[in-house]
């Protein structure tokens, strides 16, 4: 790892881009970079951790199925035999007219171009005693850090926030044997996301694996104890829940707090347009702190997952190399876990139905399985998937909503998307069936 005055000199002759964050973006951008002009300079600059690491692994980590080193995506060789120089440092502010990066030891290192990819931090719940000790999120190894000191004298924890984060918090107390109540504030788990019937099967599995699910739940109140640490949880309906350790896991926001009032534009995140530009000469921004406005559109938004944040570290790689290059997401997917029951989603589905959609749902009867497609009421044309339980391949549904297909033509060929291997049970007759008569009553 080079000085930063060192850094100074050996960048003064050449040009230099300077990359801010090494999630999963901002080296993406280094790599596709690299090959795309194997001359410029680049320093990765992160205050979290010394190497790019998965961070969505972090989870596993803690529960015993990875050691450290497995979470590092390239071996420390890799970064000096691609010439990516990697610094620690945190970034307090930037200098735009100078084109110069301001570190907390008052160092400063010039630019030509500059890639914003600053990911996010946790939100906050903004309540009474959020900032007890033994209430924290999970986002970095620090916060992990954290959970295992806490979690060596644990006996009652509550995790609030109903997204992923919050399932995979809880899962990772109960294989430490940590009694968790588990707190959302929907009418459903996940009900800004998931439509009610797919929230309702993950609920019940939930509690199935001995979490004390609440719904319709807020907290008003975190009180601790005179040391200054947490002790139990006051809710929306005064109930007072012991615990000695509060997981927050209520979603993310950009982490922009030290480019406000600075000439950088931003909203929610960093205003970038479809090349993923933002409103200063050589400063880009890409991933979590990226929020969009692309040509023609009115509005603006967020893509804050890892897919799309490797898609945009790949697109702002070729507009910095001078291959303007514009952003483009293409079919909407995703995928999870909720401890072993698998989803999947692609294209279109939203928690409730927009006025020109249809959907068809098959749930088995016994077993933890669902398939719902959504498609156009007028149209006929393939919308969505959702799957529990059963995956389908990613390439077919991704061509049948790109070539709109006829709703009827995807029932005929469901069968080719099957991805289960050939010893698992098959559903297609049963599946095919239920979808008919749900599309003959719709129909008539």
């Amino acid at each position: 790892m080079l000085k930063t005055s060192t850094l100074s000199l050996l960048f003064y002759f050449k040009m230099h881009i300077i990359i801010i964050g090494n999630g999963i973006t901002g080296v993406t951008a280094a790599i596709t970079i690299r090959k795309l002009k194997p001359e410029v300079e680049i320093t990765i600059i992160s205050s979290e951790s010394d190497h790019f690491y998965a961070r969505t692994a972090l989870m596993y980590l803690y529960m015993g199925h990875l050691r450290y080193q497995n979470l590092k995506v390239y071996e420390d060789w890799f970064w000096a035999e691609h010439q990516l120089n990697l610094l620690r440092a945190h970034v307090t502010t930037i200098d735009f007219d100078k084109k110069e990066v301001v570190l907390d030891n008052n160092s400063k290192i010039t630019y030509n171009k500059l890639i914003l990819a600053i990911g996010s931090e946790p939100r906050q719940l903004i309540i009474p005693g959020e900032q007890l000790a033994g209430v924290q999120g999970l986002y970095s190894l620090q916060d992990l850090e954290n959970l295992e000191l806490y979690t060596k004298n644990m006996k009652q924890a509550v995790v609030i926030g109903g997204g992923l984060i919050g399932i995979e918090l809880a899962e990772m107390l109960i294989t430490r044997c940590v009694p968790v109540t588990f707190l959302v504030r929907e009418n459903h788990y996940w009900g800004n996301i998931l439509p009610a019937a797919e929230a309702d099967l993950i609920a019940l599995h939930i509690r199935e694996h001995g979490i004390d699910l609440r719904l319709n739940t807020t907290v008003k109140e975190i009180t601790g104890d005179n040391a200054g640490r947490v002790q139990a949880v006051i809710t929306n309906t005064e109930d007072t829940i012991p615990a000695d350790w509060v997981g927050v896991a209520v979603g993310v926001k950009p982490n922009i707090q030290f480019l406000q009032g600075s000439a950088l534009k931003t909203n929610l995140g960093i205003l970038v347009n479809a090349y993923l530009e933002t409103n200063i000469p050589d400063v880009f921004a890409a991933g979590d702190c990226a929020e969009l406005s692309m040509d023609g559109a009115e509005s603006t938004y967020l893509e804050q997952l890892w897919y799309t944040g490797r898609m945009q570290g790949e697109t702002v790689a070729h507009t910095v190399c001078g291959n303007k290059t514009a952003y483009q997401r293409g079919v909407w997917f995703n995928s999870a876990k909720f401890f072993d029951l698998e989803y999947q989603t692609y294209g279109r589905v939203a928690a409730k139905l927009a006025t020109d959609e249809e959907t068809i749902v098959w749930q088995h009867a016994k077993q933890k399985k669902l398939i719902r497609i959504n498609y156009h009421s007028v149209t006929r044309q393939v919308l969505g998937f959702n799957l529990l339980g059963i995956r389908y391949r990613h390439d077919v549904c991704e061509q049948w909503i790109r070539q709109g297909k006829d709703i009827s033509y995807v029932l005929q060929h469901l069968h080719e998307a099957n991805f289960d291997s050939e010893f698992y049970p098959r559903y297609e007759k049963e599946i095919k069936k239920a979808f008919s008569q749900q599309l003959s009553a719709i129909n008539s």
